[in-house]
């Protein structure tokens, strides 16, 4: 208590010294530092009332309460409206009583507003100084307790600058910028913000060699995924740790959330451009609505249970079998949206009694039919069960919702539901077929979305990768000319939001994929990315395609003309519906024949439902032993043909 006594005390003796010192000041520049004797008996006469007059005002705004260790901008706008209110009063006194005990007492405008310009200028640096006094003891203390990497940063943009910026501020990262690499010729050899833009990108293995960095930082706000590749060769060359910010492009503010530094991922070299939705159409559709998504615990049900949260929903319902998954993805929601209530619930979404119970008690507006099985070659080995939980599930889902009035059905598809060679592509397909037809005579509005892989969902072939890279290879590949459409999780995710608020019922609704890419290419940037060369220190072997895959996926048949929405990452295909009657007598078979006819039988039936279904080589367990190819390079490789089919999105 005495020591704070203390401290208020010095603060405010400090004040008034330069109060009294901006006074005496502004009268000695008014007169050059010649002062006549007339003009140092006013000065004399109304220093005390001007000091009082102005640390009036100080109390007045709150002033001597403020922290000096911690002051503000908006602490340094109240002494600035404290300042000119006390110099506006002294103005009306010059004004309006221009006499002092029928003496006239005329302080100069001058003066005024020089002691206004002075005092707000002392107070504010004293201020400002006990801050920097004060965080120079802290960083010093940080510095001490702190091992500080040495690191590049390449891109030397507006970016660059607000992460060198932000080390400074932050030496609890353990970072000191060394320099910037710039492709830019212009900024070679100059000093941005006091650091120097040391050369090019190329010249990165040299440059960490003389200044002796072991570390690079990516800070370019829009490099493409090409870029980042090249960048992230060269420093693996030049034996740099290398890592990136994610989503530096949303800087805003002159901030950056260096917390977020992490390595450099496959998502980065894909150079996906970031998803914008149409915020005010998704949030009408979600806003204070319950919402309800089956298989909420896998990698889209998840994440679509994420993007709904910020929405506001005024319940979320999560439809799970696997209770583990459920529990996890429930604790993380309640956690980060304690403001939206949750429901866990543990079902099948083949038990028509369970899901009719949930439908009843939870009465959704919208539901998002994410549960399915999705291996391609483990549901040519049991397309029993692909017909049961992708057809059958849908149905038992889509049923209910009809019979209690869901305004909205979006069911989550894939790309392999086109021209399907596998079952589980014509089971996707069927249950596709079946919510157009349903569509036709229902008031719930069913629609499709259909997209293709997804970066990093459970059993992808990127964690497949990853894997045989942490245990020294071999990483397999089906076939040196498999191609695939890639999105990242939360792309799929937002885009999926967004087409089910565009629908309007029987739609199938085709996510802009990008362009297709070659997944022996997508192995060798996940080598790189891990510091190793391909083929020299892990080797890439050829395993032959797996039951049911081809070496193109297409988004949409020519029949569907897919056509541009509002959107422009998401296309519309329309279909003549099929007759619901014959789709239902269709789906009762298959379901019968899941539980009873052969695999033969079974592909024949979907046949009859999907003729564009080619019925694969009945699957064995085994291959055969893997062949290793030598990969070729892009420059090498013959261009292939677009299979998307002639209206699909570019």
């Amino acid at each position: 208590m005495t020591l704070r006594l203390l401290n208020r005390s010095l603060q405010t003796a400090l004040d008034v010294a330069i109060l009294s010192l901006a006074y005496w000041l502004a009268f000695l520049f008014r007169f050059e530092f010649t002062l006549p004797s007339p003009w140092l008996g006013v000065l004399v006469a109304t220093w005390p009332y001007v000091v009082i007059l102005y640390y009036v005002g100080l109390v007045a705004f709150g002033v001597p309460k403020m922290s000096w260790r911690y002051v503000s901008i908006g602490d340094v706008g109240r002494v600035l409206l404290a300042v000119f209110a006390s110099t506006a009063l002294m103005v009306a006194r010059r004004v309006f009583w221009p006499h002092i005990a029928d003496e006239p007492v005329v302080i100069p405008y001058g003066v005024i507003a020089m002691h206004f310009v002075l005092a707000f200028l002392g107070l504010v640096s004293v201020r400002a100084l006990r801050r920097i006094h004060g965080e120079n003891i802290d960083r010093r203390q940080q510095i001490a307790g702190t091992n500080r990497n040495r690191v590049l940063l390449i891109g030397a943009g507006e970016a660059g600058v607000l992460v060198a910026r932000e080390t400074v501020r932050r030496p609890d990262l353990g970072l000191q910028v060394v320099g910037f690499l710039d492709d830019d010729p212009v900024k070679i050899g100059t000093s941005i913000g006091g650091i120097p833009v040391l050369g090019a990108t190329s010249d990165v293995a040299e440059i960490a060699e003389r200044k002796h960095v072991a570390r690079a930082l990516i800070t370019m706000a829009n490099a493409s995924g090409q870029q980042i590749r090249r960048i992230t060769e060269l420093c693996r060359d030049a034996h740099l740790e290398t890592k990136i910010i994610p989503g530096i492009y949303e800087i805003v503010g002159d901030k950056v959330n260096l917390s977020r530094i992490r390595e450099v991922a496959i998502e980065d070299i894909l150079g996906r451009e970031p998803v914008q939705l149409d915020e005010e159409v998704v949030g009408a559709s979600i806003r204070s609505r319950v919402v309800l998504v089956t298989g909420a615990g896998g990698s889209i049900g998840s994440e679509l249970c994420r993007q709904v949260c910020r929405f506001g929903p005024s319940r979320l319902v999560l439809v799970e079998r696997f209770e583990n998954a459920l529990f996890e993805i429930h604790r993380e929601l309640t956690s980060q949206f304690p403001q939206v209530p949750i429901d866990p619930v543990v079902a099948d979404v083949c038990d028509a009694a369970r899901i009719e119970q949930i439908m009843e008690s939870a009465r959704p507006e919208l539901v998002i039919h994410a549960a399915a099985h999705k291996h391609v070659p483990m549901m040519e080995w049991n397309p029993g069960e692909a017909v049961k939980n992708n057809i059958g599930g849908t149905r038992t889902v889509a049923d209910a919702a009809d019979r209690f009035g869901v305004q909205r059905f979006v069911l989550i598809s894939t790309d392999k539901a086109v021209n399907p060679t596998s079952v589980m592509g014509a089971t996707k397909r069927v249950a596709e077929i079946y919510l157009q037809a349903l569509s036709q005579s229902s008031t719930t509005r069913f629609v499709t979305v259909r997209f293709g892989n997804v970066l990093g969902s459970n059993g992808s072939v990127i964690p497949i990768f990853r894997d045989q890279i942490a245990k020294g290879g071999p990483v397999t590949v089906t076939h040196p000319d498999m191609l695939r459409y890639f999105m990242t999780i939360p792309e799929a995710s937002q885009l999926v939001l967004q087409a089910g608020a565009m629908g309007l019922g029987g739609e199938i609704f085709i996510l802009d994929m990008g362009k297709p890419v070659r997944i022996v290419d997508l192995a060798r940037d996940l080598i790189i990315l891990s510091g190793l060369r391909p083929d020299e220190d892990i080797e890439i072997k050829f395993s032959g395609i797996r039951p049911g895959e081809k070496l193109f996926e297409e988004l949409s048949t020519d029949a569907e003309h897919a056509d541009k929405t509002k959107h422009p990452k998401v296309f519309i295909g329309r279909i003549h519906p099929h007759d619901l009657e014959r789709v239902t007598r269709g789906v009762d078979d298959l379901l019968e024949g899941a539980r009873k006819a052969t695999v033969d039988r079974l592909r024949a039936l979907l046949a009859e439902l999907v003729p564009e279904y080619l019925k694969a080589h009945p699957p064995t367990r085994t291959t055969g032993p893997a062949k290793t190819i030598t990969t070729e390079t892009e420059s090498d490789k013959p261009e292939k043909p677009d299979k998307r089919g002639v209206n699909a999105p570019n």
